[in-house]
């Protein structure tokens, strides 16, 4: 399974009829969904598969992690942009056709593969790179959050210290690296730099999410999914003012939080809503973002309480607020 642009990277498929006759390739159809995960299930019965193989982004990835589990296959991931974790977690997500999240699927096994070409990466859009910081920001301030919380992480488990400590370095990495990635990226230098936050957004977001736990940040994404101005925006984009969002609901340090929103600014994550293309004073619409954001089972109450629709309210216009006055 690829996405629409994976072609590009597949030359020869059209040049070897040996490899055609042994790979079917279908192209992805936009959304991870339960159409087009019946559209998968049927495509690897047709084909008598022995091996899923998702390469593009983080949608793909996930549609391909969840065919091939439910055909009880091995999956191989090759991700064509560093945009999420998704490549080496064993959960993916589902959303509805039109795009609002759904819900978090287990797979009973991680990828046996994750295979990251990075001169692929390279090529791909600064914005993609720029929303894998995103998702990666969260992973040290859910996983602070669950450890204090004493909450399952998304293996089932306790955190442990190399999951934790995995989890603090990729923040780490994220402020030492990320703006100089950035600008390698934008001019096409495979840098130490760029390869440092492609390895953050990967693999240690990757296995400090699933070691850590979830919290705020994700549970605050996928609130933000119900608008659907917000559609044109990425995981990673949204995932950050889930961030940001967490730090003030938690109330960090004055410190922390101008921290967080520098590192934001320098490379151009939003930190206020507009930038998600929302209105603050759609009051309305913004309680319904609290609303799924805290609804039953919602990693958000990993911060150690049971939190309402009106602290997380509340928590995005402070967010907000803070943004448009330190912007």
């Amino acid at each position: 399974m690829t996405s629409p642009t994976a072609g590009k990277f597949l030359p020869f498929r059209e040049r070897s009829g040996e490899f055609s006759s042994l790979v079917c390739i279908e192209v992805f159809g936009g959304e991870c969904c339960e159409r087009e995960l019946d559209r998968m299930a049927s495509a690897i019965a047709r084909e008598k598969a022995e091996v899923v193989v998702g390469m593009g982004g983080g949608k793909v990835i996930d549609t391909a992690k969840i065919s091939a589990d439910r055909a009880g296959l091995p999956v191989i991931v090759v991700p064509t942009i560093a945009s999420t974790d998704a490549p080496c977690s064993g959960c993916a997500v589902t959303y509805s056709r039109e795009g609002v999240f759904e819900s978090v699927l287990y797979q009973r096994l991680n990828p046996s593969v994750v295979l990251v070409d990075l001169e692929i990466l390279l090529k791909a859009p600064v914005r993609y790179l720029v929303s894998g910081m995103g998702d990666a920001l969260a992973t040290w301030f859910e996983a602070r959050s669950c450890v204090a919380s004493d909450s399952m992480n998304e293996c089932g488990g306790l955190s442990t210290l190399t999951g934790n400590r995995l989890a603090r370095l990729c923040y780490e990495v994220l402020l030492e690296s990320g703006v100089q990635a950035k600008q390698d990226n934008a001019a096409g230098i495979l840098s130490p730099a760029f390869e440092n936050i492609a390895e953050a957004n990967i693999l240690l977001s990757g296995i400090g999410f699933e070691s850590g736990g979830l919290a705020s940040a994700h549970a605050i994404h996928n609130g933000l999914t119900v608008l659907s101005e917000t559609h044109a925006f990425y995981h990673g984009e949204k995932v950050a003012f889930g961030v940001l969002t967490g730090i003030h609901l938690n109330g960090s340090a004055p410190e922390e939080i101008r921290e967080v929103y520098a590192f934001c600014q320098s490379i151009g994550l939003p930190t206020k809503l507009s930038d998600l293309g929302v209105s603050p004073d759609n009051s309305e619409g913004l309680l319904k973002v609290a609303r799924k954001a805290t609804e039953e089972g919602s990693s958000i109450h990993h911060e150690g309480r049971k939190i309402s629709a009106e602290e997380v309210l509340e928590a995005m216009l402070r967010a907000d607020d803070y943004g448009r006055k330190h912007g």
